[in-house]
């Protein structure tokens, strides 16, 4: 797999998919969160669960890293291109441990805005809580250089990990994402509920929004609303789009 991903790579055969995240205090679009997606000549889709840990463990994840935030911040441009004007989204894109570990992410992110001709302010960065975790010095002084382009930094998957919630204090963190596994069955689960509570009510303490991922059902996106969760992902609102179809989605609210 790490010789076809690394042809794939060089020949551009990877394409994003536009998953949308929603204001759940007024149920509009707001942004979406770019999904790497794999299908090679033959027409064999890979599935992201196993093609990514190859990539981080290739070091073919930096290539991988830097191709999704240009073709993430371009697609933005053309949107705005096609509005006439700023189309009104924001744009999510992950960046992977290795990748923050190896790459100088704050000046490969200036670097694709400066090409798209998009302000910091539209991009937001998701790191995983181990990525966090595992240098929080190092990413400190990451996340210090993504603040100064305007940059909004999101933490993924939390909950998942072995926080220091001291680090959630210094770290200069906008968003708390939570973690699909507590969101899928919370109505039905008391401790899911206490645990997603408890989440927020952490989050609101310290200044941050919180996105819910995984939700399905209009009654999940309403309690979580209820509970004063920000914003919602899932295919509730969408599967991961392409861009026309993802592009459809926002004239139509427009």
């Amino acid at each position: 797999m790490e010789t076809s991903l690394r042809r794939a790579i060089e020949r551009e055969e990877l394409h994003l998919a536009y998953q949308p995240i929603c204001d759940l205090s007024t149920g509009r679009m707001v942004s979406f969160e770019a999904l790497a997606r794999w299908r090679d000549a033959e027409g064999c889709d890979h599935s992201p669960v196993d093609f990514i840990p190859v990539a981080e463990e290739s070091g073919l994840i930096v290539p991988l890293g830097r191709w999704a935030v240009q073709q993430a911040t371009m697609q933005l441009a053309e949107w705005d291109r096609i509005a006439g004007g700023s189309c009104g989204m924001r744009m999510s894109v992950n960046v992977s441990a290795i990748q923050l570990q190896r790459d100088a992410i704050p000046a490969v992110i200036d670097g694709a805005l400066g090409k798209a001709g998009i302000a910091g302010d539209r991009l937001t960065l998701e790191l995983t809580e181990s990525a966090i975790v595992g240098d929080p010095d190092g990413v400190t002084m990451i996340m210090e250089g993504l603040k100064e382009l305007g940059t909004t930094v999101a933490m993924d998957d939390f909950g998942t990990g072995y926080s220091n919630l001291a680090y959630l204090q210094k770290l200069p963190i906008d968003i708390l994402k939570i973690d699909r596994s507590f969101v899928n069955g919370m109505l039905a689960d008391r401790d899911k509920i206490a645990i997603v509570r408890a989440i927020m009510g952490l989050a609101q303490a310290l200044g941050m929004k919180t996105t819910a991922e995984g939700i399905e059902t209009i009654e999940l996106g309403q309690t979580l609303a209820a509970l004063g969760c920000t914003y919602g992902q899932g295919y509730l609102y969408a599967k991961p789009l392409d861009p026309e179809a993802a592009w459809a989605m926002i004239a139509a609210q427009a």
